[in-house]
């Protein structure tokens, strides 16, 4: 799928007063795609809303999941690296596309690869994952340097500015168990940390309701498909980009002023 297409692929999902639709586009082979066929659990009502309303109440979505504060730091914590190297996390929190935006521009990450984890390889593409039945969740593999910033601090960032913790199998106006909150760790000590941070959260009740984020290991990381990589920084016009993930990178740049790094691509 060419970048027109992906631009045209309009995530805004319409919640709560009225049912949900997705405005997806499906690839007919090579490059030529066309809108896929919706049929609304209601009357055509959507159609008549203004864009305008809809963005509006993404706007109130993404308003309502971003906090004023960073979350306590971790209690629980691996200490430094003495030396350079590299280490991988995988994190679940929404549109993938955020996620990535968010998690490239942190001090010490050193690759970010937007993907699938949670399901088989056999179902790792796109057109599958959105049909929620594939067990898959939108997810982001994180390449960090331990001697520069420990799984604890990504977790911090991950509860911060990422997402909201306490959705439930959906994140602003994206709704399905794909979009759900999932940390997949790649060693016992990444679930330690993990479980202790979750557990510190909400003995403190740092969010308003209790933490509904999976902790499970990651049998299988899948690159999502090449549209998808680096989305956010290559289509900052795009009205999902604006309304629901711009404020995520703003949010860490006030949050973490010493993490953040202005990414420009590939590093």
């Amino acid at each position: 799928m060419d970048g027109d297409i992906a631009r045209s692929k309009l995530k805004l999902r319409q919640l709560d007063h009225f049912r949900v639709y997705n405005y997806q586009w499906k690839e007919l082979g090579g490059s030529e795609a066309e809108p896929r066929q919706v049929v609304p659990m209601t009357d055509s009502l959507l159609r008549y809303i203004p864009a305008l309303g809809l963005l509006i109440l993404l706007a109130a979505q993404s308003a309502h999941a971003a906090p004023n504060l960073p979350v306590p730091p971790a209690k629980v914590d691996a200490s430094l690296a003495s030396a350079a190297g590299q280490e991988t996390a995988v994190f679940a929190g929404g549109c993938f596309w955020g996620v990535q935006a968010v998690f490239e521009r942190v001090k010490g990450v050193v690759k970010t690869t937007a993907g699938y984890a949670g399901g088989s390889a056999s179902t790792a593409t796109y057109k599958q994952v959105i049909t929620e039945t594939t067990g898959h969740a939108e997810s982001v593999e994180v390449v960090f340097d331990p001697s520069r910033i420990t799984y604890g601090q990504l977790l911090r960032v991950f509860f911060s500015a990422v997402h909201d913790p306490t959705e439930l199998n959906r994140q602003g106006p994206d709704v399905g168990t794909s979009y759900r909150s999932a940390i997949f760790y790649t060693n016992d000590e990444q679930k330690r940390i993990a479980a202790a941070y979750i557990a510190q959260l909400d003995s403190e009740k740092v969010f308003p309701k209790k933490i509904v984020t999976e902790v499970t290991p990651l049998k299988g990381f899948y690159r999502a498909e090449d549209y998808h990589q680096d989305f956010a920084l290559k289509n900052p016009t795009h009205p999902y980009i604006q309304i629901c993930d711009l404020p995520k990178i703003g949010a860490l740049k006030q949050q973490f002023p010493e993490l953040f790094v202005d990414y420009k691509g590939a590093r």
